[in-house]
């Protein structure tokens, strides 16, 4: 079968987990870009490629379809483990490594979630500790080396100091929207982290 000049090509049917996944990465963008009070089913709907009511069998409610959308562009990014052998290149690596995405999150959960807070009754810390706390073995795991290579003092560890360089990292994050420079990375390592635990 040929098609005529200028007439669209059908796409190809999705079924189950990749029709989901196509759904959940169209409200993703849509929450990035027009923000949760404008998402609408039809909106993700039309991103996606198919109808409205293939989106409500899934999802009862906008705010479930969000989570959902959050949870999956988090699931895509992981960590990878850098054991270099030092705490100091260690923590900078996984610093680089969130740098971006802690970016993309704050824009969202600062600029395009006020409605979803309102309506949910949640809070950003909530959400953020969602997202964060499957990568906080590996953080935990880097000073935990450390501290068996002797590099560090066992005594000055704490899970506040532990959590101190991502959480200076997200706060940029959310006051400046944008990733922090390498040098900053460093300085936060150098003057900031590795003085209270060596």
């Amino acid at each position: 079968m040929h098609l005529a000049r200028g007439e669209p090509a059908r796409a190809r049917r999705r079924h189950g987990a990749e029709l989901e996944a196509a759904l959940l990465d169209a409200a993703w963008d849509e929450l990035t870009e027009r923000g949760y009070a404008a998402l609408t089913f039809d909106a993700v709907a039309r991103r996606a490629g198919t109808s409205r009511p293939v989106v409500n069998r899934r999802w009862a409610t906008k705010d479930v379809l969000v989570r959902e959308a959050i949870a999956r562009a988090n699931d895509r990014f992981t960590l990878v483990d850098p054991d270099t052998g030092s705490l100091r290149d260690d923590t900078i690596a996984l610093l680089e490594q969130l740098n971006e995405a802690f970016v993309a999150f704050a824009a969202v959960m600062t600029a395009r979630l006020a409605t979803f807070f309102e309506e949910t009754g949640t809070s950003p810390a909530e959400l953020r500790e969602s997202l964060v706390s499957g990568r906080w073995p590996l953080i935990e795991s880097v000073v935990n080396r450390a501290v068996e290579r002797g590099e560090i003092d066992a005594s000055k560890v704490t899970p506040r100091i532990v959590s101190l360089p991502y959480d200076l990292l997200r706060h940029e994050a959310l006051m400046n929207v944008e990733p922090m420079s390498p040098a900053a990375v460093r300085e936060i390592v150098d003057t900031i982290f590795l003085p209270l635990v060596v």
